[in-house]
């Protein structure tokens, strides 16, 4: 799981194009290109002792190499944690619902990891957390106008605050309290709530109301992705391919937790095979939508306006989860709200709709936390190595 990082917001920015483009990117650069490449860098990493990329250019290239490229791995780091910060700050701004659910997994963690260090008793503390998970997300409806719902009621200016307090902690706190037991919990919800999507689509067969191409902004100037399709389509989906944060999750990190070579091809390419499945169901999920609702969530009101387009399902979407939807950026409130509209077809579901949109978005907000774990730890071993050399 270390290497199938938060794939799915950036192919949906990319339905701005139309479903075509984001698709072969998806399924022709993650076969000959990211799956690969995440291969061919775990590979180097294990056969340096598991060094961290940086070190393993010193060592072939030299040292001048080396410290070009750990400088890189801290630029692209910055960037891809802003990037992933993004996300998070669309679904949870003044939701106080989705703000607790998120924040309740923090001590459901700590709990779990507690009881793991101490007890040694995985099953009962993984179904404990499960549970208390599940009692998060249902509890959060009776925050709301609450003292607790006023303080998780949060603009976005206040979580761009918290988030980076919060990667500190998770970076600096041992890996067994936070960081192993949150990420080990969040792999349920990961794997269930994908395995439910994929089954959602083939037995539903949700009709995409997306055009294969989007004339108007293949060639750039969009509301979203302002620019052309390409080389766009390749750098929005930045994980959906050749990605640098892999190389930095996949050389340091992952070859400490492989028991044997022939894991490589598992977790190095088979799990750039799974991300691929997961940017398509992510597309999927965001063109079931019709296009005015996408771009309504997905742009600026300001922008919006200056499409022409007039929302069709959008009032309805924003009453059945209880919350307004519009200017909602960063991909994450548009693939909770396309997975919403395909469970809602189930007729005992749609009942639940406000409740399965508030879990996805804890799952989304969980898995890019994830990440941002992953992104901080790295930045510190590639800092140390740094100042490994000075000293």
């Amino acid at each position: 799981m270390s290497l199938i990082i938060n794939v799915f917001p950036f192919s949906i920015s990319t339905a701005q194009f139309g479903y075509l483009p984001g698709d072969i990117w998806l399924l022709i650069g993650a076969v000959i290109g990211g799956a690969v490449h995440d291969t061919v860098v775990l590979f180097a990493s294990m056969m340096k002792g598991g060094k961290s990329l940086s070190e393993v250019m010193k060592e072939e290239l030299g040292p001048v190499a080396g410290f070009c490229t750990g400088l890189a791995m801290l630029f692209i780091i910055t960037i891809t944690m802003a990037g992933l910060s993004m996300v998070i700050l669309g679904a949870l701004a003044d939701n106080a619902w989705g703000t607790f659910a998120v924040a309740a997994t923090i001590p459901i963690a700590m709990l779990m990891g507690m009881m793991n260090k101490w007890l040694g008793n995985i099953k009962l503390s993984t179904m404990m957390g499960v549970l208390l998970l599940i009692g998060a997300v249902f509890y959060g409806p009776y925050i709301e106008g609450t003292w607790l719902g006023n303080v998780l009621t949060l603009d976005k200016e206040t979580l761009a605050i918290i988030l980076p307090i919060y990667a500190f902690f998770a970076a600096a706190l041992p890996v067994w309290f936070l960081l192993a037991p949150r990420d080990y919990l969040s792999s349920f919800m990961k794997i269930g709530v994908f395995i439910a999507l994929i089954i959602g689509v083939f037995i539903i067969n949700p009709v995409i109301q997306f055009p294969a191409i989007i004339p108007d902004f293949i060639n750039g100037g969009g509301p979203i992705v302002n620019g052309p399709v390409w080389p766009f389509v390749s750098i929005t989906i930045a994980c959906g391919a050749i990605s640098g944060f892999h190389a930095f999750v996949g050389s340091g990190t992952t070859p400490k937790m492989l028991n044997k070579w022939e894991d490589i091809r598992v977790v190095g390419f088979g799990a750039m095979l799974v991300e691929c499945v997961v940017g398509i169901m992510a597309l999927i999920a965001a063109t079931v939508l019709h296009p005015a609702d996408y771009f309504a969530i997905n742009a600026s009101p300001e922008m919006f306006q200056t499409l022409g387009m007039t929302v069709v399902d959008l009032p309805a979407l924003s009453s059945a989860v209880g919350i307004d939807l519009e200017g909602r950026t960063g991909g994450a409130v548009t693939l909770a709200v396309g997975i919403a509209k395909i469970s809602s077809h189930v007729e005992w579901f749609s009942h639940l709709t406000s409740y399965f949109y508030q879990f996805v978005i804890m799952f989304e907000a969980v898995f890019i936390l994830t990440a941002i774990d992953a992104v901080t730890r790295t930045a510190r071993y590639l800092i140390q190595d740094f100042l490994g050399d000075i000293y």
